[in-house]
C-alpha cells in the first residue's frame, strides 16, 4: 500500500485514528478490530526487546516488525524515532507506507535537512515529522509553528505535535500548516470528536495501547493470586492461536 493512498486518510475534520502495535499479535488484533492503518510505537518495541526507547536501540527490530506486518490489508506507518535516510528506506522496502520522524528538539535546520533527505531517497513514502517542543518540555506554540512550518517546507507530508492538548493552540498549528496535523490521544485531552471539529487530520495513540497492556497483564496476574475476579470476555486460545 502506498504512502499517497496512505495521504489520503489523513483529512481535516475526519482524522485518520491510528493505534500503534508493538508486535505480530497486536496488529494482527487492531486490524480484526477494524483499523485502516497501524503505526508502530518505538516505545513498546524497545521495551519489548528490553532497551531504552529514545535512543535508537530499537530501529533494527522496528524495521523487522515492520516486514513481517507488510502482509496485513492495513497501511502501516513506522516510528524510526531520530530517523535517517537508510531506516525510512528500509521501511518502504519493507512495504510501509510512512514513517515518523521526530526531532527530539535538535536544530530544526538539521531535522528539515533530514525530511529533505529522505523525500528525496523515497518520495512515495508519507513523512510524519515530528516536534518535541510539547513533549520533552513545556509547550511553546509559537516555537512549534515555526518548526512546523519549516518541515512542511522541506517536503513533510504531515507534522505531529505530541503532548499538545491545549484546544486554542491545536487550532493554531491548524491554521498555521497546509499538510495534516497529527496530535496525540491523552485520556485527559480533547476527545477525537473534539479533534476533528479543530481540524486535525490524524490522532495517534503512540505507547498508550502498550501502556494499557502491561496494566492489565499486572490487574490479571493479581486477580489470580489473591482470588480477585478476572474479565471473562478474553480472546481464546485458538482465536489468538489462529
Amino acid at each position: 500500500m502506498s504512502g499517497s493512498e496512505f495521504a489520503q486518510l489523513h483529512r481535516a475534520g475526519e482524522p485518520l485514528v491510528l493505534p500503534n502495535a508493538w508486535d505480530v499479535a497486536s496488529a494482527r488484533a487492531l486490524v480484526a478490530a477494524g483499523f485502516a492503518a497501524v503505526g508502530t510505537t518505538s516505545l513498546g518495541v524497545a521495551a519489548g526487546h528490553g532497551v531504552p526507547d529514545g535512543e535508537g536501540a530499537a530501529v533494527d527490530a522496528t524495521l523487522r516488525l515492520v516486514g513481517r506486518l507488510s502482509s496485513l490489508p492495513v497501511f502501516v506507518s513506522a516510528d524510526i524515532e531520530r530517523g535517517s535516510v537508510a531506516a525510512a528506506s528500509a521501511v518502504a522496502e519493507a512495504g510501509g507506507a510512512g514513517v515518523n520522524v521526530e526531532d527530539g528538539l535538535a536544530e530544526p535546520s538539521a531535522h528539515a535537512r533530514l525530511i529533505r533527505d529522505i523525500k528525496r531517497a523515497v518520495p512515495g513514502l508519507f513523512v510524519n515529522a515530528r516536534t518535541d517542543t510539547h513533549w520533552l518540555r513545556a509547550g511553546d506554540v509559537r516555537e512549534a509553528v515555526r518548526r512546523a512550518r519549516m518541515y512542511q517546507d522541506a517536503g513533510a507530508d504531515g507534522v505531529f505535535v505530541p503532548g499538545m492538548s491545549d484546544r486554542s493552540e491545536i487550532s493554531e498549528i491548524v491554521e498555521a500548516l497546509a499538510v495534516p496535523l497529527n496530535v496525540l490521544a491523552l485520556p485527559s485531552g480533547p476527545s477525537v470528536r473534539e479533534l476533528a471539529a479543530l481540524g486535525v487530520a490524524r490522532v495517534s495513540m503512540g505507547s498508550l495501547l502498550f501502556r494499557a497492556s502491561l496494566a492489565a497483564v499486572v490487574e490479571t496476574a493479581t486477580a489470580v493470586r489473591d482470588g480477585g475476579a478476572v474479565r471473562a470476555d478474553l480472546p481464546s486460545y485458538q482465536d489468538v492461536n489462529g
